[in-house]
């Protein structure tokens, strides 16, 4: 089995046409008609990756994407309106990993279902990590460790501070972290990559002799201040 993929979308041929098609794949399905249950759903069946539906009955894509986020980092793809930008720019800001336009090609989609995982890397927990200046980044888990406090980060926070802390002291583009974050063909603003640095610094905020180390480098984007 290549992964767990749980679907939330209130449309019911679609869930049946996706799970149907992600099968063949050997993927382990998960459906959801709407996101009431979706954080006990995430807890239960601990999916490798989420494809969440914007625009449903009740709580919409972005309320049970916050419920989610609360209890876990999986990679969410979501699913927008054909051309609606904004709801794209508010779901990436809001800890969304790719979104997907409908109508959509089935194997585009899974495609990026691939290429999530990828950057997620799950796998089993390791001793590879990255430390820089007495904190440390966990490379298979995804946890970020302070002063022996565990943070779990979203995918695209996780790929940033990476890219962040594999340089200490060197400032680290905007465009690149743009690419480590989400990927070279999906399109987000430079205050996408803000916002999630923000996210970084406000846990490095709770630790004393830490709430500097994101610096941000005028012109360029951010580097780690590791000395």
């Amino acid at each position: 089995m290549r992964g767990k993929i749980l679907i939330i979308d209130d449309d019911d041929k679609l869930r049946k046409l996706l799970g149907e098609y992600l099968a063949d794949y050997d993927y382990e399905i998960g459906e959801l008609p709407d996101g009431n249950s979706a954080a006990e759903a995430v807890r239960r069946m601990q999916p490798s990756v989420i494809v969440l539906d914007v625009m449903m009955p009740g709580k919409d894509g972005f309320e049970v994407l916050s419920d989610i986020r609360r209890v876990s980092a999986v990679p969410v793809i979501m699913l927008t309106a054909k051309g609606d930008a904004s709801d794209r720019v508010v779901g990436l800001e809001m800890g969304a990993d790719d979104y997907l336009p409908k109508p959509f090609n089935l194997r585009e989609l899974l495609a990026r279902i691939r290429a999530t995982t990828r950057r997620y890397a799950v796998g089993p927990v390791s001793m590879d990590a990255l430390e820089v200046a007495g904190l440390s980044l966990d490379l298979s888990r995804q946890i970020f460790t302070v002063d022996s406090f565990e943070y779990d980060l979203s995918t695209a926070e996780f790929n940033i501070l990476s890219a962040l802390m594999r340089q200490p002291d060197v400032p680290v583009s905007r465009d690149t972290l743009l690419d480590m974050g989400w990927g070279v063909e999906t399109v987000v603003s430079d205050r996408t990559v803000d916002v999630h640095v923000s996210r970084v610094r406000a846990i490095l905020r709770k630790h004393s002799g830490h709430e500097d180390r994101i610096k941000t480098v005028w012109g360029v984007g951010y580097k780690f201040v590791g000395k």
